[in-house]
């Protein structure tokens, strides 16, 4: 598969929208080779008009003008959108499920004949080329179809391959995972805040913070075990707050939180 790859998106959220803009700003696809859907004539030309590319409101259209089709509903309309456009599919096309909780199985099962099935969980950050994705093949999809979704999603972040009984998992940590550091961040923020600090300092002191531990993180060939007791040495205040943290069991509320999550997005799939 090359980059003049038709692709097509059914359902043009928010999600869709991060992939078609982070693909595009990476100049990995060009605008002319994209398309996707909408049911509201309305937000078809809002979405046309924002993201410069074809928005139709009929879905078997998208089918019949793309080589590999992004599901990018919500995961209860996945089956009704199948049973729809299954008459324009073909076994040269390749269908990517973005939709929590919906196995490749329950695809190929949907449309009935072997075709190529490739489920990806996405995170919004793609937006500003900073995604993580993850990538569960079907039972019929080939190497060349799989390598090109990782080749596309790694032009807009970071992109890792699983089993697909794994994807769960992985929804929890990276597809959910934002919305926790948000929260995080800010809850760090007003905390500065309630001891005194004007807000929109302690959000910007911890929102910078979060962007420079996590790239160090990233960069270092150090465990996060060693960069933990590079900063918090005995008898520091850092130390004082890591003990508090490992006191008050926040290993246990993290836990729980992707447990929970991931057992949400498993149940999506009904």
């Amino acid at each position: 598969m090359n980059k003049k790859v038709k692709i097509g998106f059914i359902g043009c959220g928010k999600m869709a929208s991060a992939i078609i803009k982070g693909g595009v700003s990476s100049n990995f696809l060009e605008p002319e080779n994209i398309c996707a859907s909408e049911i509201s004539e309305e937000f078809a030309n809002k979405k046309k008009n924002e993201l410069k590319i074809k928005v139709f409101t009929d879905n078997n259209k998208v089918v019949q003008n793309s080589d590999v089709i992004f599901l990018a509903t919500k995961p209860n309309y996945i089956k009704d959108v199948l049973k729809e456009v299954k008459t324009d599919l073909n076994k040269d096309k390749v269908i990517v499920s973005i939709a929590a909780g919906i196995s490749t199985k329950t695809i190929e099962d949907e449309i009935g004949f072997e075709i190529s099935v490739i489920r990806v969980m996405p995170n919004a950050p793609a937006m500003i080329l900073e995604g993580m994705s993850g990538i569960a093949r079907g039972k019929f999809a080939k190497d060349e179809q799989v390598d090109f979704i990782k080749e596309f999603l790694s032009k807009i972040g970071k992109c890792i391959i699983v089993e697909e009984d794994k994807i769960d998992i992985l929804t929890a940590i990276s597809g959910s995972g934002p919305a926790f550091f948000y929260k995080t961040i800010n809850d760090i923020a007003r905390a500065g805040e309630k001891l005194g600090l004007e807000y929109e300092k302690a959000l910007l002191l911890s929102i910078q913070t979060a962007i420079g531990s996590a790239k160090l993180m990233l960069e270092s060939d150090l465990s996060p075990e060693e960069l933990i007791a590079d900063i918090a040495t005995k008898g520091g205040c850092t130390q004082v707050g890591v003990d508090f943290m490992e006191n008050a069991n926040l290993k246990e509320l993290f836990f729980e939180t992707i447990k929970k999550t991931a057992q949400k997005a498993q149940e999506l799939g009904g």
